[in-house]
Parts: C-alpha cells; sequence; structure tokens
C-alpha cells in the first residue's frame, strides 16, 4: 500500500509499523504459547484461543479516524490483539488472573465492559485487558521492542462472543441505525444470553458441591444416602470395593489382578434396580461367598494367572440374578450391557446357568 496520499502523521505511524512487523509477528506466536502454557498449568481449559496482528490496510482505517492521538506507533495499544473464550463466565476472571501473574498490566488502560452497563440495559459484556510482556516472562535480544509494545487481550464467554457477533453483524457493522424494534429484540436476547451464562455457571458450582458432597458420603461410610448415578459410581469405584473380593479369587491361582474400567457395570446395576451405592455394598456382603464360589468353578482346573478386575463384580452380579431368579434373561441382559448386545451372549448365559446350578450358593 502505498503511503504517499496519507496524512504526514499517519505516513510516518505506518512506516513505523512496517519496521516493526517482524516484532508483531513474533509476540503473535510468543503470547499464545505462553498463554496456554499457564493455562495447562492451571487447569484452565478454554473454548478458544485467537490472536491476529492488524493489518496496514485496518490500521490506517483506524489512523484515518482518530490519527491525532497517537504520537507514535507504540501509543497503538490493538495492533497485536487477542481473544480468550471461555465456556463460563467464572474462568473469564480465572482468565483474567492468569494474565495478571503473566504480564503487565495497564490499568489506566483496561476496561471491564461487565461493570460499564446500566441496571436495565443488556449487551456487550467483555473484559479488555492491556498488556505489555515483561523481561522476566519472555526476552529476545533480536527484537528487544517486544517488551516496550502493548497489546490488547479480549477475555469473554462464548455466549457473549455469539452474542458480540450477532450484534456486530446486525448493527452498528452496517453504519446505518435500525429501527428500535430490532434493538428492543437483540436487547432481550442479551438479557437471555447473560441469564443463560448465569445458569450455566450456578449448575456448574451446584454440580462441583454435589461432587464434593457425595465423595464425603463415600469416604464416611454412609453409602445408603448416596444415589446412584455416574458421578457418586466414580466415587465409589475409588475406594476400591471389589478389590478384596477379587485379591480373594486371585489367591486360588497365585494370579495377578489387571485393572480394567468398571464404569459399565454402572448400567448393569441400574437394570438390576439399584437405586444407592448401599445396595452395592449390600450386594458385596451378601454375594461375595456365591461369587467366589462361581470362581472356584471356573477356575479350579486351570491354570490361569492373570485375571480381569472385572470378575469379581461380574461374579457377583451373576450370583445376584440367579439367586433373585432373574436366570437366563438377566443373565444375558447382564452379558449384553457388558459385552455389547450378540447372540453369543445367550450361549454364554447358558453356560452360566448351568454351571452354577449345583454350586452351594444355589441351595441355601
Amino acid at each position: 500500500m502505498s503511503t504517499q496520499s496519507l496524512e504526514p502523521h499517519t505516513q510516518q505511524l505506518i512506516e513505523q509499523y512496517r519496521s516493526l512487523l517482524p516484532v508483531y509477528t513474533k509476540m503473535a506466536e510468543v503470547i499464545p504459547e505462553k498463554l496456554r502454557g499457564f493455562f495447562g498449568e492451571a487447569g484452565l481449559i478454554v473454548a478458544a484461543l485467537e490472536h491476529r496482528v492488524k493489518t496496514e490496510e485496518s490500521l490506517v482505517g483506524k489512523l484515518n479516524l482518530k490519527g491525532g492521538k497517537y504520537q507514535s506507533i507504540f501509543d497503538i495499544t490493538d495492533i497485536v490483539g487477542l481473544r480468550v473464550i471461555t465456556f463460563y463466565i467464572d474462568d473469564v476472571d480465572k482468565v483474567a488472573s492468569v494474565m495478571e501473574r503473566l504480564f503487565e498490566i495497564d490499568w489506566e488502560n483496561s476496561v471491564d465492559k461487565r461493570k460499564a452497563h446500566e441496571a436495565d440495559s443488556f449487551g456487550y459484556l467483555s473484559l479488555h485487558y492491556i498488556c505489555r510482556i515483561p523481561e522476566s516472562a519472555y526476552y529476545d535480544p533480536e527484537h528487544p521492542e517486544l517488551n516496550k509494545i502493548r497489546f490488547e487481550v479480549q477475555m469473554r464467554t462464548l455466549l457473549q462472543h455469539a452474542w458480540a457477533n450477532m450484534n456486530h453483524d446486525t448493527g452498528y457493522k452496517s453504519g446505518v441505525d435500525i429501527p428500535k424494534v430490532y434493538v428492543r429484540n437483540l436487547s432481550r436476547l442479551a438479557g437471555l444470553l447473560e441469564i443463560a451464562d448465569d445458569e450455566f455457571s450456578r449448575i456448574r458450582r451446584e454440580l462441583a458441591d454435589y461432587r464434593r458432597h457425595v465423595k464425603q458420603l463415600v469416604a464416611s461410610g454412609n453409602l445408603s444416602e448416596v444415589p446412584l448415578d455416574g458421578d457418586s459410581f466414580r466415587s465409589y469405584l475409588a475406594i476400591h470395593p471389589f478389590d478384596p473380593l477379587n485379591r480373594r479369587i486371585a489367591s486360588l491361582n497365585q494370579a495377578e489382578i489387571q485393572d480394567v474400567d468398571l464404569s459399565i457395570f454402572l448400567t448393569v446395576f441400574k437394570a438390576l434396580g439399584f437405586e444407592t451405592l448401599g445396595d452395592i455394598d449390600k450386594m458385596i456382603k451378601e454375594f461375595s461367598d456365591a461369587a467366589y464360589q462361581i470362581a472356584c468353578f471356573q477356575l479350579g482346573l486351570t491354570d490361569i494367572d492373570i485375571l480381569a478386575s472385572s470378575l469379581a463384580p461380574q461374579n457377583l452380579c451373576t450370583a445376584y440374578i440367579l439367586k433373585k431368579g432373574g436366570g437366563r434373561l438377566g443373565l444375558k441382559m447382564m452379558l449384553d450391557a457388558l459385552n455389547g448386545v450378540s447372540e453369543s451372549n445367550a450361549a454364554m448365559a447358558d453356560f452360566l446357568l448351568e454351571q452354577s446350578k449345583d454350586l452351594p450358593f444355589m441351595n441355601q
């Protein structure tokens, strides 16, 4: 782009921009890399991390509008820009905390647009930080200007990002006023998105509280008070409730126990009508001897020396189903849940039924 037709001061700023373009490009590589590392250390998952360097054409447009306010190219703070998009509104402040630890923040020029709205208005919400990279975070002797140049970071949620894009496409981007009815509808939509953002965060907090409560109940042994669901079952498996029976079975052949994922048994326990973790715990206490008897028959004449940790819960379920009169259909249901629906499960159910019919627990 020729600078001949530009106002002299604008022309000077554009020439400075061109000379610093390699530095801007380097910043656009370094800053996202640093942020990803810090997010990983903080265990913070973000929906997107975007970055861009303002094009010369875009910069000329900006300078034509308000170039007089900038004495030098270093006064322009958004040539390098980043956008961090989070899933939850609570995470915006966590991202901001990472920024504050990693970069120097120009507080005077940073803006929290979340606090700028009137009580009865809705619209664009975002947290904008103007930052600088301190030498302690990153220094490149080939580009010392990198630690002098300020850059902008926008932080907002996915829903706030959606609103910003919609508002940009339907509002000021067109350059004309839009009828009040559309403004009102956009404001209504903005209000709904704000409510949705708050609700998603509230639900996440309540789920976190529920999970902590479940872990406390499991740890204290109050299993009858814990509803059986995915979260509670994971907490239950963390205390290894089937290990004693697995070790007892493994001692038959001095076998090694290979850990496998037991979460699939949740489907089986649900199908058996179990409603709390206490129901599973009760089954373990009442049917461990029966499950052991099944294992004795299965392994007694073999030299198997590696057993999956799923053997104990599967034998417990087998004993429970048979003792409760579930028969062949109940066994096939269990096998379908564990192995996927297959005709071979019917044959295996028949085998288990035949295998177990003369065992002592069936005659008690």
